[in-house]
């Protein structure tokens, strides 16, 4: 049970919230969410913002668009197609984690627009927000890309930022690390 502002009780059972975008830390979010949601025997509502590029452009970096818009030749662009790819976004990311959905009740959030006021939106006091520390920005070497930031400075609940791992090194060594540890491998 909350407490809303005005002191009145309700039934609302805090959630786990995650944004999910396709990319590698985005994953490595809903992996982190769904091990949170399971300890706290809470739901998890996985969101994901979806936004049309610019007419002409490609939906390049995208790895789960698939191509399957091509290039922008008009306006002519129907709009449940991408909301449908978008769907489709989703329903790909959560099969990714195979098992881990498993005992986790999952709430599936597609909805156009910008994705930090979005995520921003989706959550109340009591959830806690979980994003990837960087998604398909431009922006490649930046340790936190400008959605998760404007997560931290502006959600009414705590918020969790999960790095994605980092590749093998090119000499073929790897590191395991804890989650716990993951923050301080540099």
């Amino acid at each position: 049970m909350t407490e809303s502002s005005n002191g009145n009780q309700s039934n609302r059972v805090p959630a786990i919230v995650v944004g999910v975008d396709g990319s590698s830390g985005a994953r490595e979010a809903l992996r982190w969410a769904l091990a949170e949601g399971r300890l706290r025997n809470a739901p998890v509502r996985a969101v994901h913002a979806w936004t049309f590029p610019y007419i002409g452009s490609r939906v390049e970096g995208y790895s789960y668009w698939e191509g399957a818009l091509g290039p922008y030749a008009s306006l002519g662009v129907d709009l449940t197609d991408l909301r449908s790819a978008a769907e489709d976004l989703l329903e790909r990311s959560l099969a990714d984690v195979g098992d881990e959905i498993k005992g986790v009740e999952i709430e599936r959030l597609v909805v156009q627009g910008a994705a930090a006021a979005l995520l921003v939106s989706a959550v109340a006091p009591g959830d806690l927000l979980v994003v990837g520390s960087r998604g398909h920005g431009g922006f490649v070497g930046l340790l936190l890309g400008s959605v998760s930031q404007q997560c931290v400075d502006h959600a009414p609940c705590p918020v969790v930022v999960v790095h994605a791992p980092k590749p093998a090194s090119s000499t073929g060594a790897s590191r395991i690390a804890t989650r716990a540890e993951s923050s301080a491998i540099p």
